[in-house]
C-alpha cells in the first residue's frame, strides 16, 4: 500500500502549525508573499530579521528533512527552464492581484473563516486546474 498520502498529511500539518505559530508569536499572517513584498518594498524593514528568518527556514527545512529522509524527494520538475520561470512569473503576479498566496489566503484565511480569503483560494485552485488542463493535456507542454 502506497503511503505517500502521510507526507501530504504531515506536510499540511506542519505548514498549519507553522502559521498558527507565526501568526501567535508575531501578530501576523503567515503569508510568504507579504513577507517576501515587505523585504522588496522596504515596508517590512523594522521586521527584517523575522523576515529572513521566516524565508531562511522555508528554504532550509525541506532540505534537511530530505536529507534526514536520505536525499529521496522527487520533484517531477519539467526541465522546460522557460516554463519554470513563466510560472514563477505569473504565480508573483498572481499574489499581486490577489493581495497574498496560497499560505496567506488558503492556510491562514481559511483557518480564521475570512471571506476574502475563501474567495481568493477558490479561485486560485479553479486557475490552476485550467492551467494544468490547459497547458498538459491541450497544448503539451508540460
Amino acid at each position: 500500500m502506497h503511503i505517500d498520502w502521510i507526507h501530504g498529511l504531515l506536510g499540511g500539518l506542519m505548514i498549519g502549525l507553522g502559521g498558527a505559530v507565526y501568526l501567535l508569536g508575531n501578530g501576523r499572517i503567515m503569508g510568504a508573499s507579504g513577507i517576501i513584498g515587505g523585504l522588496v518594498d522596504g515596508s517590512g524593514r523594522d521586521t527584517a530579521r523575522d523576515r529572513i528568518g521566516f524565508l531562511a527556514a522555508l528554504v532550509l527545512v525541506p532540505l534537511v528533512l530530505n536529507l534526514i529522509a536520505g536525499g529521496t524527494a522527487e520533484t517531477h520538475l519539467t526541465p522546460n527552464f522557460a516554463v519554470v520561470v513563466a510560472a514563477g512569473l505569473l504565480v508573483g503576479i498572481g499574489t499581486r492581484i490577489a493581495n497574498g498566496c496560497t499560505s496567506g489566503h488558503g492556510v491562514c484565511g481559511i483557518s480564521r473563516f475570512s471571506l476574502r480569503g475563501i474567495v481568493a483560494t477558490v479561485f486560485y485552485i479553479l486557475a490552476g486546474g485550467i492551467t494544468v488542463v490547459l497547458f498538459r493535456h491541450i497544448l503539451g507542454v508540460i
